[in-house]
């Protein structure tokens, strides 16, 4: 039996060896809610070779627990099924049931779950998970593997200060952090530049998580999320603060290579994240102390001194750039002799910082060959919301005397912007546009306040001895109820991702048959 599982945390839903109709359910962004007289449909298959003795469902809802029915192929299993439990707060209940394995047909099966005439409480699903009796848990691990490729995490956040007795609403907290491993978190701290630190422990699903906090006062507190949204990665990440490394563990001053960290921690507030510690659910734990790039006035740069804060930016995008031969726009935030390239004689680049600075001075390197294709006239543009914009430098006429020419633009502007644009108006006479890097200054004192830039810390293996952890900036982006007729109540289809549902070409041509099924029932 293949694994069964629904998961209605994120959407679309990731569905495997299962299509999912429903009748009076809400779609929600983390949840399904089941409304009076409604109910799910699960379509799945058993191999009909294979003898399957019983099976285990798992029913896990949000809040209070509430009645439901459930019956299988047609034949009630359950009536009226509530386990008692501490609900309230979107704290996720786990509801387990035995189905027997004669209830089980050979090939297509049917589970529902139905919200009982007259229920006045919502039956809010997450996730419905269905192993063989032999194998518990089984769905609920391929599910976790399937969700791991879904490494950036939004929270909706809630904290409650200890002398107090009242939740309050707080920032969301958006994080991602990956060592190329694809290992699910299951603690996370932090520290901000300002002292205010946190806390948290997950919930084995990921749906929420718990904690304590600090604030930069001193106030103490505690902390609580529940999932928001889930993303892979690089989705859910722009305009954030996300950092690149690559990294070295080492023992007694013997370092070696240890792959790129990818870290982003955003709780809302101003203050940027300088320490972050973690630990995932294969028992690893690591630590990492970020140092300062860009520092204010009064740091480690001095009053009117320009700053490369070319590292901050988290994202770039260009009116066209030729693809087919990786001639792309990410190429000019390297520190390389790779380049972009348009085919036209006119362009747009739009660069998005990780935070607001005021750049006051720009450098543009000439790529490797066609002098035609170099900038001669552009504006460089400032904004703060990317719809308005206002031009801060014009030049014209200008020429780059040799290949691989790196030259400076200084202009005066002392306000902050998070977007940047270069609108080339004019080349120097060719078909195309090209360049091999754009670099950004500001100011010491109108900088970012803070910019990670490399790490020191420590990794320590699932029972190993730890290990020293270091890193370096990499620059720029990653290379790498409602609807009845009179014929009757008409069922909706929830969308899936047909890939995750099917586990190979027959279950997949299976699913699109129920796919047809559902959508030519009138």
């Amino acid at each position: 039996m293949d694994p069964v599982f629904a998961d209605f945390s994120t959407t679309p839903a990731r569905l495997s060896n299962a299509v999912v109709g429903y009748h009076r359910c809400g779609v929600a962004p983390s949840h399904l809610a089941l409304g009076s007289d409604g109910y799910i449909k699960l379509d799945f298959t058993t191999d009909g070779r294979e003898e399957v003795a019983g099976a285990v469902l798992t029913v896990t809802t949000l809040g209070a627990s509430v009645p439901m029915d459930v019956l299988l192929n047609g034949k009630a299993v359950a009536e009226g099924l509530a386990f008692p439990g501490a609900g309230g707060h979107g704290v996720p209940q786990d509801s387990v049931l035995s189905l027997p394995g004669e209830l089980l047909m050979p090939g297509d099966n049917l589970l529902e779950i139905r919200s009982p005439a007259g229920e006045e409480e919502l039956i809010r699903l997450t996730t419905i998970t269905l192993d063989p009796a032999h194998d518990s848990g089984r769905a609920q691990r391929a599910m976790a593997a399937r969700a791991s490729t879904r490494s950036v995490f939004a929270f909706d956040t809630e904290q409650r200060p200890a002398d107090s007795a009242v939740w309050q609403p707080t920032s969301r907290l958006l994080f991602h952090i990956d060592r190329g491993d694809r290992a699910v978190p299951a603690q996370l701290s932090w520290r901000g530049t300002d002292g205010a630190e946190a806390a948290i422990a997950f919930r084995p699903d990921m749906s929420g998580f718990r904690g304590h906090y600090r604030a930069a006062d001193g106030v103490l507190g505690e902390f609580l999320g529940t999932l928001m949204d889930r993303w892979a990665y690089p989705d859910g990440t722009t305009d954030a603060p996300l950092h690149r490394f690559t990294t070295e563990e080492g023992q007694d001053g013997d370092w070696r290579p240890s792959g790129e960290l990818r870290l982003l921690l955003d709780d809302g507030r101003a203050t940027p994240v300088e320490r972050v510690s973690w630990s995932d659910r294969r028992g690893n734990a690591a630590s990492v102390t970020l140092s300062a790039a860009v520092t204010t006035a009064g740091g480690h740069a001095a009053t009117g001194e320009l700053l490369d804060i070319t590292d901050t930016v988290t994202g770039v995008e260009a009116s066209d750039e030729f693809e087919a031969a990786g001639e792309v726009a990410r190429n000019l935030l390297r520190k390389s002799r790779s380049k972009w390239l348009v085919h036209d004689d006119t362009a747009d680049l739009d660069f998005t910082l990780q935070r607001p600075a005021a750049v006051a001075s720009y450098r543009l390197t000439s790529a490797n060959d066609a002098p035609g294709r170099d900038p001669r006239d552009w504006h460089l543009q400032g904004s703060h919301d990317g719809s308005t914009w206002t031009t801060l430098d014009t030049r014209t006429g200008e020429r780059f005397t040799h290949r691989f020419e790196t030259r400076d633009f200084p202009f005066t502007n002392t306000t902050s912007y998070r977007r940047y644009r270069l609108r080339i108006t004019d080349n120097a006479g060719g078909h195309e546009i090209q360049l091999s890097q754009v670099e950004l200054l500001a100011g010491a004192d109108h900088a970012p306040a803070l910019a990670a830039s490399d790490f020191i810390g420590y990794y320590g293996p699932a029972g190993e001895a730890p290990t020293g952890y270091r890193g370096t900036t990499v620059s720029g982006p990653e290379s790498d109820a409602e609807g009845e007729g009179k014929e009757g109540p008409q069922e909706k289809l929830l969308a899936g991702n047909l890939t995750d549902s099917a586990q190979d070409l027959e279950s997949a041509a299976r699913l699109i048959g129920k796919l047809a099924e559902y959508l030519r029932t009138p």
